[in-house]
């Protein structure tokens, strides 16, 4: 489960309980888990200036301990632009400064572990944003250099025209045309977040030497977010590709060899019977979220009827031995209607925001 930090007290401190104890040795630790969603520049502020940092939570984790949470999932802290709310990341491998630094980081996970409190942070390695080093470098690199073929380019904007916009409301297209690249570069979100070519090798490492820096860190796993969209192929929705999947065995492969007992989370937001995938045969993420269930967690109260989480729970499939649905009430994307019917989203509506601006 997750909670929202923006409806939690700051101001509350509680005193440390003597009873707590250090992160037990546990890989299984994950299936009772109870997550608590919070992000940095939200929470609290040590320094005064208007913008929670580390310093802050690390000052104010006994409050969370106390809270009978024992693992925290950070939104993204990276050096970004922001425009995106820091899922347009533009350097993997530090702290944005407005939140503090490394040293400021690596305080708080010792902080936490201490008081047996697990991290998960994010891992948005779909794309990156495009003042990314690595996208600046490709743009200006020439064609078919290994530079430029760390994002997927093209000089035809018709390539993968059988793929969804997801941003419907601000994006035309998947591709935008770069001046200075002189070639389009392809985007599942925002135009201003180019996309990674995972079929080029070079990335998949550069991703792994993130993931292990921030592992020597001590984190306790990764949110992968948007992990259904890795890979693209024409003539296909590029959704869920087998070769999706062996980029995510690969990061389990590393992971669990090197660091074993930590989590890979994958965040697909699909039915039941897709989400399933992530799992592979006990070989890909440990846990996956179960998007569909949580408005009809919503539906049952405002029904009063248990009807919404039986049906949903009867179109879940069985997953390997080890793994975990991840069940949530709430997260930064809300109260998310994207796996409802048109009718149960009309009815949620009604229910939930009887304001048309809250929609």
């Amino acid at each position: 489960m997750t909670a929202d930090s923006r409806f939690a007290d700051p101001a509350i401190a509680v005193a440390p309980d003597a009873s707590s104890t250090a992160i037990a040795s546990d890989s299984l630790w994950y299936r009772d888990a109870v997550i608590y969603e919070l992000h940095i520049k939200a929470y609290a502020d040590a320094n005064g200036d208007g913008i929670g940092d580390f310093r802050g939570l690390t000052e104010r984790l006994d409050h969370v301990q106390a809270l009978g949470v024992n693992t925290i999932w950070l939104l993204p802290f990276y050096p970004s632009p922001q425009r995106d709310d820091g899922y347009d990341v533009a350097d993997y491998e530090d702290v944005h400064p407005s939140y503090g630094t490394l040293d400021d980081f690596r305080a708080f996970v010792v902080e936490a572990h201490r008081r047996g409190l697990r991290v998960i942070t994010e891992l948005v390695v779909n794309h990156t944003s495009d003042q990314h080093a690595w996208f600046q470098a490709a743009r200006r690199a020439p064609k078919g250099s290994p530079e430029r073929n760390f994002y997927v380019w093209s000089d035809d904007n018709t390539l993968y025209s059988g793929t969804r916009i997801i941003f419907t409301d601000t994006e035309k297209s998947n591709w935008t045309w770069d001046e200075v690249a002189q070639q389009y570069f392809w985007h599942r979100f925002f135009s201003h977040q180019p996309d990674l070519n995972f079929d080029n090798p070079a990335v998949l490492d550069a991703v792994l030497k993130t993931m292990e820096f921030w592992l020597e860190m001590g984190v306790d796993g990764f949110r992968l977010d948007a992990i259904p969209y890795l890979i693209e192929r024409d003539g296909t929705s590029n959704e869920n590709l087998r070769e999706t999947h062996e980029v995510i065995k690969a990061i389990r492969a590393r992971v669990e060899a090197r660091y074993p007992g930590r989590l890979l989370l994958a965040e697909a937001n699909m039915w039941p019977e897709d989400v399933r995938e992530y799992f592979g045969d006990g070989n890909e993420c440990q846990m996956a979220y179960h998007f569909p269930l949580m408005p009809r967690m919503y539906m049952a109260i405002a029904q009063e009827d248990r009807h919404p989480i039986v049906e949903i729970l009867a179109q879940t499939p069985e997953i390997p031995a080890g793994c975990q649905w991840a069940i949530f009430l709430r997260n930064h994307d809300e109260l998310t209607l994207e796996m409802v019917t048109s009718k149960e989203r009309d009815y949620m509506y009604r229910m939930y925001a009887s304001d048309a601006r809250a929609r």
